[in-house]
């Protein structure tokens, strides 16, 4: 039923991702090219994106969120959305992988200036998603706290077998796989910590 009801909603949620991207870039002063060449995303794709008219994968969005210099959880925030510090549950809007089906839904409060954001995910029996994306500008620490089933997280080349109420901490700077190979989905929240790496800043100065 979760999966049916993330399925429904995935043209808004696919439309919000579109403002959300052009937003970032307009705001960026970065061009399509530009944007394709820093995420490894062609220009065609992002343009697709854009314009509401592809479900990317998780992937794609990882790559086009690292290219923004942002979080992949701050693709799903409702720009139009006012700065609040509540969030409540009719708020958030899941969404779902087309390619793995893996289900995600923002907890934090959107636009709310904090480096930190709360992500629940739903990794389906089986299933597994890899981000290729390594070294990065911004500089991402997560923790994962497993509620129900387990999983494996593959960081670089060390993996960790989570249990349930594992919690493990990581930093995104290698690319990282999330496996669930029970018979049983996994339910698990991704607590996001990000700021501009040192390189990144000596870049800016």
């Amino acid at each position: 039923m979760q999966d049916r009801a993330a399925d429904a909603l995935l043209p808004d949620i696919n439309a919000r991702i579109a403002t959300r991207v052009r937003t970032l870039r307009a705001d960026l002063g970065m061009t399509l090219d530009a944007l394709a060449a820093r995420s490894d995303v062609s220009r065609s794709m992002i343009s697709l994106v854009e314009r509401g008219e592809s479900s990317p994968t998780a992937v794609v969005l990882e790559k086009i969120a690292t290219g923004l210099g942002v979080p992949l959880a701050t693709l799903f925030d409702d720009s139009s959305a006012p700065a609040n510090p509540m969030s409540r549950r009719q708020d958030r809007t899941p969404w779902r992988d087309p390619q793995s089906g893996y289900v995600r839904r923002n907890l934090s409060p959107a636009n709310f200036p904090s480096p930190i954001q709360l992500v629940e995910i739903v990794l389906p029996a089986g299933a597994r998603v890899a981000y290729e994306t390594g070294a990065r500008d911004l500089c991402i620490h997560q923790q994962i706290w497993v509620l129900a089933g387990s999983i494996e997280v593959t960081l670089g080349r060390v993996t960790y077998r989570l249990a349930e109420d594992d919690c493990l901490a990581m930093q995104l700077d290698e690319p990282t796989a999330f496996r669930n190979r029970t018979r049983k989905p996994a339910r698990y929240l991704v607590i996001v910590a990000s700021e501009r790496s040192r390189a990144a800043r000596r870049r800016d100065v």
